[in-house]
């Protein structure tokens, strides 16, 4: 049985580097789209491009075949060239230092599962569509974060 296939486009925004930040998610599937967003009141922009991912591929409820597409390089080369170099070094990078976001890195990894992800980066604020609507959703993740913050 062939698996289904998605389109999955995420985006990551923060106030500061650190500051509040946002995650945004546009699923499509067939006909149907699916928006996610939130946010976290203190973070950075790399989590929340690598928590957009992982929110992404945490909400399909069966394994598919994803086609997933992100304008963070950090994002797409931690995933597909840097984990399995880090994992072999005990999580630590070239230069021995600890993985940042190890605890992301790890969770996006189990998210991952059974999926079979093809990786794709975009440059962002290019007018790609699917780029454009998961930044305006990573920016109300932000907005709603701040709000939430304000009571």
């Amino acid at each position: 049985m062939v698996p289904p296939s998605v389109k999955v486009y995420t985006d990551g925004a923060c106030s500061g580097n650190p500051g509040p930040g946002g995650w945004g998610v546009l699923l499509l599937y067939g006909d149907v789209e699916k928006e996610l967003s939130g946010g976290e009141p203190a973070t950075t922009n790399n989590r929340m491009e690598m928590m957009a991912a992982i929110r992404a591929l945490e909400s399909l409820t069966r394994d598919a075949a994803v086609e997933l597409y992100t304008d963070s390089t950090y994002v797409r080369d931690g995933i597909t060239k840097w984990l399995p170099q880090w994992k072999r070094r005990g999580w630590r990078t070239a230069d021995k230092k600890p993985v940042k976001n190890i605890d992301l890195w790890q969770r996006l990894e189990e998210a991952i599962g059974g999926h079979r992800v093809t990786w794709h980066w975009v440059r962002g604020h290019t007018g790609h569509d699917g780029n454009e609507r998961a930044d305006a959703l990573a920016r109300q993740g932000l907005e709603a974060t701040r709000q939430d913050r304000r009571g």
